[in-house]
């Protein structure tokens, strides 16, 4: 390879990383704008976000082709720190409450944006059964990878079956759900909807070893 083709070659890299840049940021002041649109109570469309960002429609559409992709990203974009987490016990007893302690309690920063994800599923979901959905159907799961992860070391004590039906009874309170059932019905304070779903995880992880005929560390 000359001289030539090697400069030609590290100026086509040059511009591709600019370019990767450029996106990369758009991306992110993207998702800014539709965060702070959230937190004033609404939940944009594609263009709608556009629109308050002063783009063009072409552009927010190249980084969000659905409002299920864009709720997609903006959940994942709000919650990346927890969804990054690592437990650093080795136990599953105190790896599952350490997850509920130390990053349940950050989904009241993001209450909004997850509120608007919940929405969204629930709608994804009507239409779907009616047929109606026009557009690939959004689906909430990220504490299904979390809690099984947090909760793995307990499934050789529990074999799969029992294991199992506790990471499911674990996600039923491991979410915007719990906010929304003792807030909403409840009147709850944030500090006893977070106390609630401690206790009810410590309750499922007691009968859980009690089935097993194992006793549970936890008072």
């Amino acid at each position: 390879m000359n001289a030539s083709t090697t400069t030609r070659a590290n100026n086509r890299e040059q511009k591709e990383i600019q370019l990767s840049n450029v996106s990369a940021r758009m991306r992110a002041t993207l998702l800014e704008t539709a965060v702070e649109m959230v937190n004033r109570g609404r939940l944009p469309s594609v263009t709608e976000l556009a629109n308050e960002a002063g783009v063009s429609r072409a552009t927010a559409y190249r980084h969000f082709p659905t409002r299920a992709r864009l709720i997609a990203d903006l959940t994942d974009f709000s919650l990346g720190p927890v969804r990054s987490w690592v437990s650093g016990h080795e136990d599953g007893v105190d790896r599952v409450m350490e997850l509920f302690e130390n990053t349940f309690p950050r989904f009241k920063e993001y209450e909004t944006q997850l509120r608007a994800a919940l929405l969204v599923s629930l709608e994804h979901q009507l239409l779907a059964q009616a047929g109606a959905l026009k557009e690939d159907q959004y689906k909430r799961g990220f504490r299904r990878k979390l809690l099984t992860e947090a909760a793995k070391p307990l499934k050789t004590t529990l074999g799969k079956r029992r294991f199992d039906r506790l990471v499911r009874a674990l996600s039923l309170i491991y979410g915007i759900e719990s906010y929304v059932v003792f807030k909403d019905i409840w009147d709850a304070s944030i500090s006893e909807t977070e106390a609630t779903a401690r206790w009810m995880a410590r309750a499922l992880l007691k009968q859980a070893l009690a089935e097993a005929g194992v006793e549970c560390p936890l008072t």
